[in-house]
């Protein structure tokens, strides 16, 4: 009896070879054929043919693994030799007795409003091929080869169209069969590979990818059984740190199966290009899978403790990082393979793309690695081409390139922050601005603005009150009575609108920046530096303004049982839907409705994705944000840090009996405060043209799929603005042009795919004090400081903000001034990203509740209900007591 081996999920990305390269170009120096490798027989007939007939070519005929396994055989990369039973054969089985016909027609049946009932489906489909007859002439041909190849055991492997290609992996949607013997078990086994094209699983992997099921094929490689003394995978680059110059092998005792199954913990090593070993982490062996006599695979129970030995000699991990830079090399981007080592050589068993790759480590200078962190922030999700176009490059992106012309003279190119790869942003590149000419200048420019543009006073420049005429304009608007045309300029005029905020950060930042400064300076001399963020906590913003109203819904949900039940009892998707139709919950609603008037506008995840909804689009966020403040009675401003910072730095001997001098201290501290506030209204101000922004590019997507150019409205994400706007009106495109959109969105989707799961820079790049937390369980830079201690609630973004209680630790990817409401029931927080300047760092040490950022993977380490101690001085979390339940 066999047993199913199911192909492991993988993890990477690299940049497609450009379209016409050859699999061998650019490629790194291969070994020499072994023995044997060639297969050097003719065609069998039926549908069968050997492995070595394939290349990187036959995708269509042999599926992905047969392709890139053929093509490694050909060029004598030592790959055991075997028979591919072809997606011809395959889809013959289906023609013959209306076998296709049927599937089509349970195919329809478990259709469903979302797509394919994959259970419904998968089941029926998958007993129509058992029931099928392999027809005797393919029967003879898989008889044939397999006495060809010796007649001994084998392994078979299923081998779709669809898998082990970049962007659509299909790891562990069709099943493997190991150490199968005998003609007729071959046959059995070749069946059972067809029917695993139908899993559940595989179903709902094809829907989820926009791929069609009647389209796939599969073919069948069957390869000669390799009897192996220890097995793994191997990753030709880092996974973890996307480092290229690094191999990451998993090693156990026995058949791969126990390492890609996860079965086993295996050995773990990072080794150079030269195959030495950086690090090893021993395996516990707790299973040893092995080849069973007469067929089939048996598990052994292994020691289950690591006790240091490796399972591979240094020759074969010299030997293996040799092949790995080799195949990366041969197809032209990093790999997931998997190997065996049997008599003392190693044999590879599979080689296919390495998917959510994070980009190459990259060295930064002293700017960079000080501004990257925070930058980041914004940059935890990958942004679509629209995102770019239509927003970041001529909005927030203009901006920075703007101020850093104007004020220090530097030259920026910010489309250099976000490279692109076919079409999609494919990783995030620290800023490095350089020095011009008019750096020389600089001191004049910024001593001009600073005389002339006080912060206390921009709320009163004309250009505050054109750009809140021009955004009025902007909502005044009804989209869908506009022609194509028009909707198209809405961007440009969005564009117009931040220019003129752009205007004001540029003219007043000067004045605000050296308020800070004076401030930093002041304090530095009296030996109180550690008192800064404490004094410009104090600054009131419309941040402020809006937890304050927040704090107001809450209170009226506190004051109203019937508000308080529906609170309690309800997500906040179902809530919305209650305060949008119950009668009795009218006057919530017109609260509510107020409260997205005022601060609808604000980013759910962030400033720079236009394609994230705002919280007048999600109001799910700001009602999850209400349930966390109900029945809090938490001051939603705490005032005590910044007033005792100030009560300190007065008292200090050269200032308490000289009221000139503290009179100056206080001025420095009010300063500085401002300084702190234009910065954050400002941005709250610019950010109010992103809804109405959003909804025109909603608009366009909903009017191109209407006239069929689009698939759905979301597509256009997927599309640049200059592709929209040279477009005619959606109902005058033509075919062939509508096709080309199509086919242009499906294939930037499948490259954001295969992003998908890998972050746009690697965390040890930015955080590198996360990589070796030591004996803690998350390390990071200091952002608020002392020290508390709860229980993680690990909070991934605004969906879930009503799941945090009072006092517990918040832990969580990134912060925005979304999040802001959270920190006043937190006792301490933990974030993935971000630094000292970042916007938790800033929030945290106003509620004075300790903080850690930079962790790199906190939501990972930690988990709900674990006790922890926060030390926002040192930048670490460690356990504190045992685990409790959430």
């Amino acid at each position: 009896m066999t047993t199913p081996q199911q192909d492991r999920a993988t993890q990477g990305g690299e940049p497609r070879r450009a379209a016409g390269q050859a699999a061998g170009q650019q490629q790194r120096p291969r070994p020499a054929p072994r023995d044997g490798a060639r297969g050097g027989r003719g065609d069998v007939p039926g549908g069968v043919r050997p492995l070595s007939a394939f290349g990187a070519a036959d995708l269509d005929s042999a599926g992905g693994k047969g392709a890139n396994l053929g093509a490694l055989l050909q060029a004598g990369y030592p790959v055991p030799d075997g028979f591919v039973v072809t997606t011809a054969a395959y889809a013959r089985v289906l023609e013959r007795g209306g076998l296709a016909d049927r599937i089509a027609a349970r195919l329809a049946e478990a259709q469903t409003a979302d797509g394919v009932d994959a259970a419904a489906a998968g089941a029926a489909v998958r007993a129509e091929i058992a029931a099928a007859q392999v027809p005797a002439e393919l029967r003879a041909a898989v008889t044939a080869a397999y006495s060809a190849l010796g007649g001994g055991p084998v392994a078979v492997r299923s081998s779709a169209t669809a898998e082990d290609l970049p962007g659509a992996a299909f790891a562990g949607q069709q099943d493997t069969y190991l150490n199968v013997a005998g003609a007729d078990a071959v046959v059995d086994a070749v069946r059972d590979c067809w029917a695993s094209l139908w899993t559940d699983r595989a179903i709902a992997y094809r829907h989820r990818l926009g791929v069609e099921s009647a389209q796939v094929r599969i073919a069948v490689v069957v390869q000669a059984m390799a009897e192996a003394e220890a097995a793994g995978v191997m990753f030709t680059a880092n996974p973890v740190t996307g480092s290229r110059e690094e191999l990451v092998v998993d090693a156990s005792p026995g058949l791969g199966e126990a390492v890609v199954s996860g079965a086993v913990t295996p050995d773990h090593y990072v080794l150079d290009p030269g195959g030495a070993v950086r690090t090893f982490s021993p395996g516990r062996r707790e299973v040893v899978v092995r080849a069973a006599q007469g067929g089939g695979t048996v598990e052994e129970a292994g020691t289950g403790a690591a006790d240091g030995r490796r399972s591979l000699p240094q020759e074969a991990l010299t030997e293996l990082a040799a092949l790995g830079a080799s195949v990366a090399g041969f197809f032209g981007r990093p790999q997931d393979t998997e190997w065996a080592y049997a008599d003392g050589r190693i044999v590879l068993l599979q080689s296919r793309p390495l998917t959510a790759l994070p980009p190459a480590p990259v060295r930064m200078n002293r700017f960079q690695r000080f501004m990257a962190p925070t930058l980041y922030e914004m940059f935890t999700v990958r942004p679509y081409p629209l995102d770019v176009t239509a927003w970041i490059l001529p909005g927030p992106g203009r901006m920075v390139q703007e101020m850093m012309t104007e004020l220090p003279g530097a030259r920026l190119d910010f489309a250099a922050i976000l490279p692109e790869v076919d079409g999609v942003v494919d990783r995030f590149a620290p800023p490095a601005p350089r020095p011009t000419w008019r750096t020389l200048t600089a001191p004049v420019r910024l001593a001009s603005r600073i005389r002339r543009y006080d912060p206390a006073a921009w709320r009163g420049d004309p250009r505050l009150a054109e750009f809140e005429r021009r955004v009025a304009d902007l909502e005044s608007d009804r989209l869908a009575d506009l022609a194509w045309r028009d909707l198209m300029r809405i961007p440009h005029r969005v564009a117009a609108a931040v220019d003129l905020a752009t205007a004001l950060r540029v003219d007043y930042l000067p004045a605000a920046g050296l308020a800070l400064v004076r401030l930093r300076l002041a304090l530095r001399r009296l030996g109180l530096s550690a008192l800064f963020a404490d004094l410009v906590a104090g600054a009131r913003t419309r941040t402020t303004d809006c937890n304050l109203a927040l704090n107001e819904l809450a209170r009226r949900v506190d004051a109203d049982p019937v508000l308080a039940s529906s609170f309690a009892a309800g997500d906040p998707q179902a809530l919305v839907e209650r305060v949008r139709e119950a009668p009795e919950l009218a006057g919530f609603r017109e609260a509510l409705d107020g409260f997205l008037a005022e601060y609808g506008h604000r980013e759910t995840a962030s400033a720079l994705l236009l394609s994230a909804p705002t919280w007048i689009d999600a109001p799910a966020v700001v009602l999850g944000a209400v349930q966390g403040l109900v029945g809090g009675g938490a001051d939603p401003r705490p005032v005590d840090p910044p007033r005792r910072a100030v009560e300190q730095v007065l008292d200090h001997p050269r200032l308490r009996d000289r009221p000139r001098a503290r009179a100056r201290m206080r001025r420095r501290v009010e300063a500085a405060r401002t300084g702190t506030a234009f910065r954050e209204d400002t941005h709250f101000e610019f950010t109010r043209v992103l809804p109405v922004l959003r909804r025109a590019v909603l608009e366009a997507g909903r009017r191109l799929a209407a006239a069929g150019v689009l698939h759905a409205p979301e597509d256009v994400w997927h599309l640049r603005l200059e592709e929209l706007e040279r477009l005619d009106a959606p109902e005058r495109v033509a075919a062939d042009r509508a096709g080309a959109l199509r086919e242009r969105v499906r294939l930037r989707a499948a490259r954001r795919a295969e992003y998908a799961g890998a972050p746009m820079i690697a965390a040890t790049t930015l955080f590198p004090d996360s990589a070796d937390p030591g004996d803690a369980l998350a390390a990071g830079t200091p952002g608020g400081g002392g020290r508390a201690t709860g229980r993680v609630r690990v909070v991934l973004d605004g969906d879930a903000f009503g799941s945090l209680q009072a006092g517990e630790i918040l832990v969580c990817p990134y912060t925005n001034p979304s999040w802001t409401p959270l920190f006043q029931r937190a006792g301490g927080v933990v974030v993935d990203t971000g630094g000292p300047a970042s916007h938790a760092a800033i929030v945290a040490r106003e509620y004075g509740i300790p903080a850690v950022l930079g962790t790199g993977s906190g939501t990972a380490a930690l988990a709900d209900g674990q006790a922890v101690a926060v030390d926002g001085d040192r930048g670490r979390v460690t356990a504190a007591g045992g685990r409790e339940s959430p």
